[in-house]
């Protein structure tokens, strides 16, 4: 199925809002399916529509059919459809389900569009710096050779870059990508990934967003499972699940476990203050003995929101000075390197 694992999550959004439409209105389900396989322009979700038409007509539950596609649609998506077929709350479900996944595709913009401004300072830096060692700096070499005194370091360091940047481009390219594919690859082994997750707790001025952002998806996701009727055991479960981070998943893995043998989610998670910071493990402890759990999850995922929306607004502030720094520095070395030869050879000359 990785055929149809290009599914954009704007298209996952329409069809559930568009699909629980339909339904409210008393359109028959495989009416509904049909109508947004003919609004869709995703070729892929296409096909997989027709397989759901087909599914239908033949007496298939949707969360059967959606299963085979558990890749593009994911646990979450699954087990929420399945348990409103059960409830016979499929339209309710639908409609919530599609606001829950825009607030995880707002949320995902918002952190990219925060690193925008950085990441052009960053490409603006690397093409100044190499446009000069490979354009500019070659046509003044032959003047600094001609001074016949030694250079200063900052010249040498540059002509030394310079040299192996021009005549060894294609090899340092080569090896870049080379380099990319190794980590690529890397990274596709699960223990290194694992490993690699868990140093991102440790990265400055980040580590702290990762955390309210998986808090914020794993409090949202398990409030909705729990709101839809999902047992705690599988909410759990799913929930973990739905989390990029492989600490994480193994975390709630395990914190499963020791739910179905008996023990409290929050006693279980506040053995790793960490990850599970102590907002959330009292507000869940709170909601277990209340009987409010399911409220406080969400009160919970607005309250890490709201905490990543406000590292978000701020990450520009905070990067642009380093950035800023950083530019300067290089841009600074390589001007030094051009300007002190050039002073030396006119001081010479008078």
């Amino acid at each position: 199925m990785s055929l149809f694992s290009g599914v954009p999550l704007q298209e996952k959004i329409l069809f559930t809002k568009n699909l629980s439409l339909t339904l409210k209105a008393g359109v028959p389900l495989v009416n509904g399916l049909k109508m947004f396989a003919q609004q869709t322009k995703n070729k892929n979700f296409k096909k997989i529509l027709e397989t759901l038409i087909d599914d239908t007509n033949k007496g298939v539950f949707l969360s059967a059919s959606l299963a085979k596609y558990s890749k593009v649609f994911g646990d979450l998506f699954i087990n929420i459809i399945k348990v409103a077929e059960v409830s016979g709350t499929l339209p309710e479900n639908l409609l919530y389900l599609g606001v829950e996944l825009e607030k995880k595709a707002t949320l995902r913009k918002r952190v990219k569009g925060a690193m925008v401004y950085p990441m052009v300072i960053l490409f603006a830096t690397v093409v100044i710096a190499t446009s000069m060692i490979l354009f500019v700096f070659p046509k003044i070499l032959p003047l600094f050779n001609s001074l016949g005194a030694e250079l200063p370091l900052t010249t040498r360091i540059l002509i030394a870059v310079s040299d192996v940047v021009t005549n060894q481009g294609i090899w340092l390219l080569v090896g870049a990508i080379t380099l990319f594919i190794i980590v690529r690859f890397a990274l596709s082994i699960k223990a290194i990934r694992y490993v690699y997750h868990q140093m991102l707790f440790y990265v400055p001025v980040f580590g702290h967003s990762i955390i309210n952002y998986n808090m914020a998806n794993f409090a949202r996701t398990l409030g909705l499972l729990l709101k839809s009727g999902v047992k705690i055991i599988e909410a759990i479960s799913v929930s973990g699940a739905s989390l990029n981070n492989l600490v994480y998943k193994r975390e709630l893995e395990k914190a499963g476990e020791a739910v179905r043998k008996g023990e409290f989610l929050s006693k279980y998670l506040e053995h790793d203050s960490k990850r599970f910071p102590p907002t959330l493990v009292n507000m869940i402890e709170v909601g277990e003995n209340t009987g409010n759990l399911t409220e406080n999850l969400f009160y919970l995922s607005e309250y890490y929101e709201n905490e990543l929306d406000d590292f978000v607004k701020n990450l520009s502030g905070i990067l642009e000075p380093i950035l800023l720094i950083f530019m300067g520095g290089i841009v600074g070395f390589i001007a030094l390197s051009f300007i002190t030869p050039i002073y030396e050879l006119t001081r010479s000359v008078r």
